[in-house]
């Protein structure tokens, strides 16, 4: 059975200069949203692969992680924030 992501973008340059993506991840298995913070402006499909890889990257450190601690051990990113919906 095949799987289909959607992911729809909203960007706002603050004013700072950074740029704020605002992003859902539409997915039968489970919905998703989240914020990325940029400190330089990017394209969109420069945008989306950044988002592709993060979430990868999440899905990737929870299946490695011990079940017998409450808490995912990660690095901090305070410019990436990812949450189900």
């Amino acid at each position: 059975m095949e799987q289909t992501e959607s992911i729809r973008i909203l960007t706002k340059t603050l004013s700072s200069g950074n740029c704020q993506v605002t992003f859902f991840i539409e997915s039968e298995e489970q919905p998703q949203y989240g914020y990325l913070l940029l400190q330089e402006k990017k394209s969109v499909s420069e945008i989306l692969e950044e988002i592709k890889q993060r979430v990868a990257q999440r899905k990737k450190d929870l299946v490695f992680a011990n079940p017998f601690l409450s808490i995912v051990p990660r690095k901090d990113d305070y410019s990436f924030y990812l949450f189900s919906a």
